[in-house]
Order: structure tokens, then sequence, then C-alpha cells
């Protein structure tokens, strides 16, 4: 087999796409450290929080590389598409992605173990198996329409959870406000490229959530997955979920109107117009989840607490 460089074997787990794991755990310790200060929250424990974070890249980087594997053999992927998947154009071979996929499921499994020794926590094995399950299930789950699902626990619900319990020793529901902005984004990322890749999937033979509904109805729901995240900040600062300095997320609601807006080519021009839609869907990601977290870091500094306070739940 070829020899690959460092760098190839990075490029391999589709690293621009890491925003859409990370982000979810840094906002959520972020969220924590606001509440600790704040709410009279309990103490962040960061160190755990840091574990965490290293856990889902790894877990993400297996997903992405078995899902890649699974896409190989299954013929969902076309040469169209040679310049950007090893696989594909030949410079790896199936055997090798399918022990790397193996290879970094088992060292987030290592950090998953390493965190249960820290924390005692029973939650935090209930959270960390059902990550597990469904990140090798995922190309299984996706090929039935079920993808959607997936990423919104795996990339939302699950890693709020389990940072909350890692970061804090409990589940802190009031973290939860943060699912919908931050599940709906991410979740656009996989929405995008399953009303782009309709045609190609069809002829593989699976049946994505995409492609059940439609080019017209993904449009909509992709132009819902990254506006209504902002509507949604604006209720929770009225509603004293989140500091009112987090409003400072409207400073990407220019991106996210323009990518809204080339989502409807989709329909009109066809794939190709909405080839990098994915990419850009991650970088709205990380660039709302950042301006998220700077809000609460600077709000936790400065003393400032919820405008309102209504409990989430």
């Amino acid at each position: 087999m070829t020899k690959h460089t460092l760098k190839e074997w990075y490029l391999a787990t589709r690293p621009w796409s890491f925003p859409a794991s990370a982000m979810p755990v840094a906002s959520t310790v972020a969220y924590l450290f606001w509440a600790s200060q704040t709410l009279q929250g309990a103490p962040i424990n960061l160190l755990c929080g840091l574990l965490a974070l290293v856990g889902i890249i790894l877990f993400h980087a297996a997903g992405n590389v078995l899902s890649d594997y699974n896409d190989f053999r299954k013929g969902v992927d076309t040469p169209d598409n040679a310049m950007m998947l090893p696989l594909v154009n030949g410079s790896f071979k199936d055997v090798e992605f399918k022990r790397y996929g193996i290879g970094l499921l088992l060292a987030g499994c290592a950090v998953g173990c390493a965190l249960l020794l820290l924390t005692q926590s029973l939650q935090l094995l209930y959270v960390g198996l059902a990550g597990g399950i469904l990140t090798v299930l995922y190309s299984y789950l996706k090929y039935r329409s079920l993808g959607d699902v997936v990423i919104l626990l795996n990339y939302a619900v699950l890693p709020i959870l389990g940072t909350s319990i890692v970061t804090v020793g409990y589940v802190d529901w009031s973290a939860m406000v943060l699912v919908v902005p931050l599940g709906l984004i991410t979740d656009s990322i996989l929405h995008i490229n399953n009303a782009r890749d309709s045609v190609s999937d069809r002829a593989a033979g699976i049946n994505t959530f995409a492609m059940r509904i439609g080019p017209k109805a993904s449009v909509a729901i992709y132009k819902f997955e990254v506006l209504f995240p902002f509507v949604w900040v604006v209720v929770a600062v009225v509603m004293g979920w989140l500091p009112a300095f987090s409003i400072v997320v409207f400073a990407v609601g220019k991106v996210a109107l323009g990518m809204a807006k080339t989502s409807s080519k989709l329909t009109s021009e066809g794939a190709a117009a909405v080839a990098t839609l994915d990419q850009q869907s991650a970088g709205l990601q990380a660039k709302f989840s950042m301006l998220i977290i700077v809000s609460l870091v600077v709000s936790a500094l400065v003393g400032w607490g919820p405008v309102i306070d209504v409990p989430l739940f």
C-alpha cells in the first residue's frame, strides 16, 4: 500500500467539518461558565471539558472516515467528486479507511473511558454508548432517511448533555437552550449535502431525507435551519435563557441570508450551484458558535446575568 503523509491522513477525516462537533462542546462549557458566575451554577471542571472536546472530535473523525468508507462500498460517491474523496480518486485503499476509522473510534472510546473514571457517572456512560452506537450506525440510518435525526442527536443533544455531566457533574438542563440553534445549523451541513447529491444517491439505491421530501422542501428546510437560530437567540435573550450580549450573533446574519438565497439555486440551476454550501454551512456554524462563546464568556467576566429569569425547564 502507498505510504501516506500525516497531512493526507488528517485531510482524510474532513477536518473542515470538525466545528460541527467541537463547537457544541465549547459552547456548553462557555454557557456553564456563565451560569456559574451569574446564575449560582456549579463550578466547572475545565480539564474534563477539554477531554470531552478531544473525545468528540475523535468520534467525529471516525464517523467521517467510516461514512466515506461505507459510501464508497455502496457506490454512493462518484468520480465527479474524486478531487475531494480519497477513496474515489484511489489515493487510499478501502481497507486502509476501514482500519483508520476503527482506530479513531477506539481512540475516542479511550477518551470516553478516561472521562468515566474521572466522573464516575452512569449518566455519562449512557450518553457515550448512545453516541458510539449512532456513530457506527450512521451510514445505515442515513441510507434510510434518518441521517438528520442522527446529526441532531450526535452533534447537539448528546454533546451538550455529556459536556454538562463531565464539566459540572450533573445534567444542567438549562444548557439545552443551545440545542436548537447549534443543532439546526449543524444539520444544515448534512441536509444541503444530501439535497445536492440526491441524483447520485438515488442511483446508488439509498434514500436520504432530502430525497424523500424533494428539492423544493429541502431548500425550505435548509433556509429554516440557517435562519431560525437567529430568531431563537432573540427569544432566548428575552426569556432570560441567554445573556443580552448573545445578540452579537447577528454579526453573521448577512452571511446566513446569503447562504439561504444561494440555496434557492438548487431548484433553478442544479446541484453545481450549491456545490460548496455544505462547507459554507460548517463555516457559519463555527462563526455563530464562536460568537455565542464570546458573548457567554464576556458576560460571565463582567457579571451580565439574564434580562429576566424564566427557567427553560
